[in-house]
């Protein structure tokens, strides 16, 4: 015997979280487009375009006054031969050179030492090393020019009492460069003790516990077992540090202004010198895309040598 069908409505399956079907593709484009909109507009506004203008004004003699003419590789080639291009250069890679090293191997340093879960006040040590990163340039750039000053510099006094002179570094040709580097390292290196901080707490404890247990000590567990589990992070973070030294300006523009006799000229510096006070914008721009090139240039070999690293220990 056959049964009827039941009587009502038919079952209809619930509608998808949100009220409404899935949308098309071209509507989901749309609404993503939207979204984007003002970041793009924002990005192309104050990134692209001043980028292209800055590439086309570096072919011509513009100067900020009048129409700028068409010169053709005059200025690129005016980079490469002017010697306080090269002096800038010298200074850059010297200051790249006794930088890097420097404040990615103390906070490598500092963060090896704070990761000890033994460690008490370990949050109070973090946040105070990373305090510097969160200061303006500027400002950390004239609290040391206070505190190095001769005269009423509390550096100086206190160097002073112990019988050690220094006189004052600022204007003297071979302390003034290591002295902004000083600056850059107290500010920067927190921002790099936390990415390694970072690192570090991403390697898992079963590796140390097994290279314990087959007897490896501390110097062979840092050698074997993270440094090769670092080596993303370092990457990332001599990448970074390289950039920042040879972006080098805002403590020497305020503690040195380049001198004493050009020792802590930089590239930066004489862009900015080029381009506000010589009023030389072209030459400027070419000298801009120059180092920005030089930039790429460094990342690329250092991604490059990093990754076959990677897959020699892989």
């Amino acid at each position: 015997m056959t049964t009827a069908p039941p009587t009502g409505r038919r079952y209809r399956p619930p509608a998808p979280l949100g009220g409404r079907r899935s949308d098309s593709p071209m509507r989901r484009t749309a609404k993503a487009a939207a979204f984007l909109a003002p970041a793009l507009i924002i990005l192309g506004a104050f990134t692209i375009w001043p980028m292209l203008s800055a590439l086309r004004l570096s072919f011509t003699d513009a100067s900020g006054f009048g129409e700028p003419e068409f010169i053709g590789l005059e200025n690129y080639i005016g980079v490469f031969t002017d010697p306080d291009i090269l002096n800038a250069v010298t200074n850059t890679a010297l200051y790249t050179v006794l930088f890097t090293p420097v404040a990615v191997a103390s906070a490598l340093g500092l963060a090896l030492l704070l990761n000890n879960p033994r460690l008490p006040f370990k949050g109070f040590f973090r946040t105070a090393l990373f305090v510097p990163f969160v200061v303006s340039f500027s400002v950390a750039a004239f609290a040391w020019s206070y505190l190095v000053d001769p005269q009423v510099g509390l550096l100086n006094y206190w160097l002073r009492g112990m019988g050690i002179q220094i006189g004052n570094v600022l204007e003297d040709p071979h302390l003034a460069m290591p002295m902004v580097v000083l600056v850059a390292v107290w500010k920067l290196f927190g921002f790099y003790f936390v990415i390694f901080l970072a690192g570090l707490q991403d390697i898992p404890t079963s590796v140390y516990e097994a290279a314990r247990m087959d007897g490896a000590g501390a110097w062979s567990r840092f050698r074997h077992v993270t440094l090769p589990m670092l080596s993303n992070t370092m990457a990332f973070v001599l990448i970074f540090a390289m950039i920042a030294a040879l972006q080098a300006f805002d403590q020497i523009y305020v503690m040195t202004g380049g001198g004493p006799y050009g020792s802590t000229q930089t590239l930066v510096m004489e862009i900015y010198e080029s381009g506000f006070r010589k009023l030389d914008i072209g030459f400027a721009s070419a000298l801009s895309y120059v180092l920005l090139a030089a930039t790429l240039l460094l990342s690329l070999a250092q991604f490059v040598f990093f990754g076959r690293k990677e897959k020699d220990l892989a």
